[in-house]
């Protein structure tokens, strides 16, 4: 994919992103969006690193703030079933942290630190031009704020080409939608299917540019 391809896929994903507390959560959801990082990854379990938050929305009274605005960082647990190749699923644990640098009114310091409260979903999607993506999709319990929160976060990686995951990848984009509710699964299988659908999408546009 291109330089504009990959422009278009994470601002499709980052306005989709934001939609998802309509449905994903109840009231009182807070969201935030990431861009980036490397996720790499073995039988122990996949970590991503250095992924850039670049949008939080309802958190406290900031509404919605955009920028560079910290980071997002995560590890699962060990892989469970399946493969790094063709997807599986990660055991719960690890840990799963998003840090504000004070920018817009954030704190700087901790917003959220938790850990993966059920199986990570490590999905494998196949593209018609043979390319693949995955997408990590979880449920996520922790502290945000001195409350205890539940979030779902799904996070896609950038376009593999026609290679599977070799234990390193890009992150493309993500979100991470808390709330004192807990997600149901029904709601985890919709936001991968969606977001999947969008990158399949976005992919075939693109190969024509």
């Amino acid at each position: 994919m291109n330089c504009s391809g990959r422009g278009l896929l994470a601002a499709v994903l980052f306005l989709f992103c934001m939609m998802l507390p309509n449905f994903a959560l109840a009231d009182n959801t807070t969201d935030f969006s990431n861009s980036g990082g490397t996720l790499t990854g073995t039988s122990a379990g996949l970590t991503l690193t250095g992924s850039t938050l670049i949008a939080v929305n309802g958190y406290g009274n900031l509404g919605f703030v955009t920028g560079n605005l910290g980071t997002l960082a995560f590890t699962t647990g060990a892989l469970a079933s399946g493969s790094l190749q063709m997807g599986g699923t990660f055991a719960a644990g690890g840990t799963f942290t998003i840090d504000g640098n004070g920018t817009g009114g954030l704190p700087n310091g901790v917003l959220f630190s938790g850990s993966f409260s059920g199986p990570v979903t490590w999905t494998l999607a196949t593209l018609a031009n043979g390319t693949h993506n995955y997408t990590l999709t979880g449920v996520v319990t922790g502290m945000m704020g001195g409350s205890s929160v539940n979030a779902v976060t799904v996070q896609l990686t950038i376009n593999t080409g026609k290679g599977f995951f070799n234990g390193s990848t890009t992150i493309s984009g993500g979100d991470t939608s808390i709330s004192t509710s807990v997600p149901e699964p029904s709601t985890l299988a919709l936001l991968g299917a969606g977001i999947l659908g969008i990158g399949g999408t976005l992919r075939k546009k693109t190969l024509k540019l």
